[in-house]
């Protein structure tokens, strides 16, 4: 099973540069195993082009190294307090993908305008507090997971997938490394349609009213999903 996690982590990340969700090694991706309790996450600035199994690092919830020579990325110890913290999550993405990234910077959620938003994200896509001086001097990495999970007081991570890092960029997860790449990917791209359509023409009102949203969502993703093929949901 970790030989499977970390190819799946491998693929995951070198999907990053090829679904245009980062450049240079602006990004990285993490999976989860459960039964083992490690975590499989990509070695700190390893170009996706060149990047190899020899270039992951497993680790466990504590952060202490169990296999791999390389440095974890940085930002491991904000994916391990997700994973502590969100019970259901089994892969985690980083990036800083342009669209996404840019509501990050405005420090706003990201509204709900349509149906295409609604089909993955059940609402606006929060957007965290700033991380003060205190928090950035000390553990940075580790308290920007913890101002993530303050954020989702009252939201269900199971839910809503994602979110903005003020001023840094989104964090996405899913059930895999490859559904969090997936939902990544979604994220992108209803960050765009939203930022697109926040320029409309003043006084016009497009958000989805509930019952559409609830509507869009849970044919996906409810208890009576009907989207997709044999049961799959996406």
């Amino acid at each position: 099973m970790l030989e499977q996690l970390k190819e799946e982590v491998l693929k995951a990340n070198k999907l990053l540069s090829s679904e245009h969700l980062a450049i240079l090694t602006w990004g990285n991706v993490s999976g989860f195993d459960p039964e083992k309790g490690l975590v499989v996450i990509k070695g700190s600035g390893v170009e996706y082009n060149i990047m190899e199994s020899q270039h992951l690092t497993v680790l466990d919830l504590g952060g202490n190294v169990v296999e791999g020579e390389c440095n974890p990325s940085t930002d491991l110890d904000t994916h391990l307090e997700i994973y502590r913290n969100f019970k259901n999550v089994r892969g985690i993405v980083h990036t800083h993908s342009t669209y996404a990234t840019v509501w990050a910077q405005m420090g706003r959620a990201i509204p709900c305008y349509g149906t295409t938003h609604a089909d993955y994200f059940k609402g606006d896509i929060p957007c965290t507090r700033k991380i003060t001086k205190e928090e950035i001097g000390r553990d940075y990495e580790k308290n920007t997971g913890k101002v993530i999970v303050e954020t989702f007081c009252g939201l269900d991570p199971d839910v809503m997938r994602a979110v903005l890092v003020r001023c840094h960029g989104p964090f996405v997860w899913g059930n895999s490394a490859l559904d969090a790449l997936h939902n990544a990917v979604v994220l992108e791209n209803v960050a765009k349609m939203a930022f697109l359509t926040d320029g409309r023409v003043p006084g016009q009102e497009p958000l989805v009213d509930d019952e559409l949203l609830k509507k869009h969502y849970n044919r996906k993703f409810g208890a009576d999903a009907y989207y997709g093929q044999s049961g799959e949901t996406k």
